[in-house]
């Protein structure tokens, strides 16, 4: 294993976090459904959960695709860059939008996420290439809780700016603080290796043995069970993410300062989690620390449908926190375990059409109940199936490789 490579892999992480935190969890949820579209009704809600979805479904339909382009011509570190820098530039947009800009948020919004969501497909499927099978849960944990820290620092300088009344400089200052961390995986990371053969001919090929692998996958029971639960655990986990600081802000009355302070001690709790369960992943197995992890998120959406106060919710969003990280490194160590050399990238890809097709009904769900209903609590109610399906399905599911 080469420190370097494995360091840049985990910085990358610590970029994307700046994304995760401000844009996606914390502060332009708020800002897009209370001040760009009001959210007296439900409207904010369902139009979040509508760009969420869309964005997640264009994800989830050309991530296979492109991974098995990035495998056939060796690409993945250009994708890489390529959807990054799709990300970085649309946040940095966010500065133009004013009240009332519904439809350009969404549209936005929509390319924001795939630009994350699409890089993130490649940055996974280079866990396998920089670390034997024997180091990948503790280093797939250690991604995660150094993101936690990169979330923990962008959202106290995005609260200095706010507090000084600059809120617009947040989006551009979030689409700085990506770039420049994530500059170390585009340098040390394995580089892309020159093939024969054309775009058209590897999309083509590409598209095939994604068919190939997919019909594969699905034929293999244990694989199929693992990625049915893991559609379902992982659209609850999704949906808390995007809604819990919506949810807090307008059922809760959460001020700003209050929302960051929530996600710091989340995340605080998220990196606390990552790293007591990461060597665990490796010796207990994958699968017991889902299970541990999921028995919290359950307990988190049932006893949130009967929270009165903030200091309530403080304390099931730290619960919900050290479950977190832990549920998602221990996710992508397991299904690691299912893929052979060179396939990285496709495996991944179908890998990410599952997770991201969860992301798809979840946020819609919660939006359409949400208006419906004219509250949240309902919607919050219904997270709850999605984890415990998932838990029991997941019960069945007996590991092994192909």
């Amino acid at each position: 294993m080469k420190k370097k490579e494995i360091a840049s892999w985990c910085l990358y992480d610590f970029a994307n976090s700046s994304y995760s935190a401000v844009i996606a969890a914390v502060i332009f949820p708020v800002y897009y459904t209370n001040v760009i579209v009001g959210n007296e009704q439900g409207q904010g809600d369902l139009w979040w959960g509508k760009a969420i979805s869309l964005s997640m479904a264009i994800v989830a339909l050309s991530s296979p695709f492109l991974g098995g382009i990035a495998d056939t011509l060796r690409l993945r570190k250009r994708f890489l860059l390529f959807f990054t820098l799709l990300c970085i530039f649309s946040v940095a947009s966010f500065s133009f939008l004013k009240k009332g800009m519904i439809i350009e948020g969404f549209i936005l919004i929509v390319i924001a996420n795939v630009g994350l969501e699409g890089g993130i497909v490649f940055y996974n499927s280079f866990l396998t290439q920089i670390a034997q099978k024997s180091y990948q849960g503790r280093i797939s944990a250690w991604g995660f809780g150094i993101g936690y820290l990169g979330s923990i620092i962008s959202l106290i300088f995005s609260l200095f700016l706010i507090n000084k009344g600059m809120i617009h400089a947040v989006w551009p200052a979030v689409a700085i603080f990506f770039l420049l961390f994530s500059l170390p995986a585009f340098l040390f990371l394995p580089a892309d290796t020159k093939t024969q053969g054309n775009l058209i001919s590897a999309s083509l090929d590409g598209f095939r043995e994604t068919l190939i692998r997919l019909k594969r996958i699905l034929s293999n029971k244990e694989q199929k069970k693992f990625l049915i639960a893991y559609l379902l655990y992982e659209d609850g986990v999704v949906t808390v993410i995007v809604f819990s600081s919506i949810f807090a802000a307008t059922t809760l009355g959460f001020l700003q300062d209050e929302l960051v302070l929530m996600y710091i001690i989340v995340q605080i709790t998220a990196f606390l989690g990552s790293f007591i369960l990461a060597k665990p992943i490796d010796t207990w197995g994958a699968k017991k620390v889902i299970n541990l992890s999921l028995v919290a998120w359950l307990f988190v959406s049932l006893t949130t449908f009967f929270i009165t106060n903030k200091i309530q919710f403080f304390i099931i969003a730290s619960i919900a926190g050290f479950g977190l990280g832990s549920l998602q490194a221990a996710s992508r160590a397991f299904y690691a375990n299912f893929i052979k050399p060179d396939q990285e990238s496709e495996y991944f890809g179908i890998y990410s059409l599952i997770g991201k097709s969860s992301a798809i009904l979840g946020p819609l769900v919660f939006g359409l109940i949400s208006s419906s209903f004219q509250s949240q609590r309902p919607a919050v109610l219904a997270v709850s199936l999605f984890f415990l399906t998932g838990f029991l399905i997941l019960q069945t599911v007996k590991q092994q490789s192909l």
